[in-house]
This record gives structure tokens, C-alpha cells and sequence, in this order.
């Protein structure tokens, strides 16, 4: 796995955290350019997931188990298009919360992938 993909992704993800918090600070619901931001991080994410997966079919192993290791990528993928479609439902300032701790969730995946892989 790439350490600079997986730092870069979880710096951004906290990025957005804060983006969304700040949003939710002065109550406002997420708004068009959250969702730009949410694409990003996730489009990093697919990234993330796409070179996963290759470096497993290409026989690299982590050290604590591929299936773990997959499922934490399917997650790190998944967190924050779900946080960003629940944030749709809540037009609220809740629903910047819902980004915001969509955000911190994966940048603690982040952190968690990168020590099951073994750095």
C-alpha cells in the first residue's frame, strides 16, 4: 500500500471534518461545495481501494489478514458517501455534523489500514 495515498486521504478527510464542523458551528446545513469535497475525499478513497486491491491480486499480503484488510477498505470507501446521503435526509446542521464525523471516521480507517498492512 502506497503510506503517502493513505496520509493524503486521512488529511483530507479531516479536512473535510472541519469544513463540515465549521458549517455546523455557524448552523448551516451542507451545502453544494460540501459535496464537491465530499467527491474528492472520496475519489481518494476509491483510489485507495482500487491499488488495494491490486496490490492483493498481485500476491503482496498484509500482516494482519487480507480479509480485515478488505473489509477495511470497503469501509474507508463506503464512510463518507453514506455520511454525506444520511446529511441529504437532515437539511439541517445536523446534517454537517453527520459529514464532519464521516470525516473523522475515516481518518481514524485511515490510520487503522495503514497498521494492518504493516507500516
Amino acid at each position: 500500500m502506497l503510506a503517502a495515498l493513505t496520509l493524503v486521504t486521512g488529511v483530507a478527510a479531516l479536512l473535510l471534518a472541519a469544513w463540515c464542523g465549521w458549517a455546523a458551528y455557524r448552523d448551516q446545513p451542507t451545502k453544494d461545495w460540501h459535496f464537491i469535497g465530499m467527491a474528492v475525499v472520496s475519489l481518494l478513497a476509491l483510489v485507495q481501494l482500487v491499488i488495494g486491491i491490486v496490490a492483493l491480486a498481485r500476491g503482496e499480503k498484509p500482516d494482519q489478514g487480507t480479509t480485515i484488510f478488505v473489509a477495511y477498505l470497503l469501509g474507508a470507501f463506503a464512510c463518507v458517501p453514506a455520511a454525506g446521503f444520511m446529511s441529504l435526509g437532515e437539511r439541517t446542521r445536523w446534517g454537517s455534523v453527520t459529514v464532519a464525523a464521516g470525516g473523522v471516521v475515516l481518518a481514524v480507517l485511515e490510520v487503522r489500514l495503514y497498521d494492518i498492512w504493516g507500516g
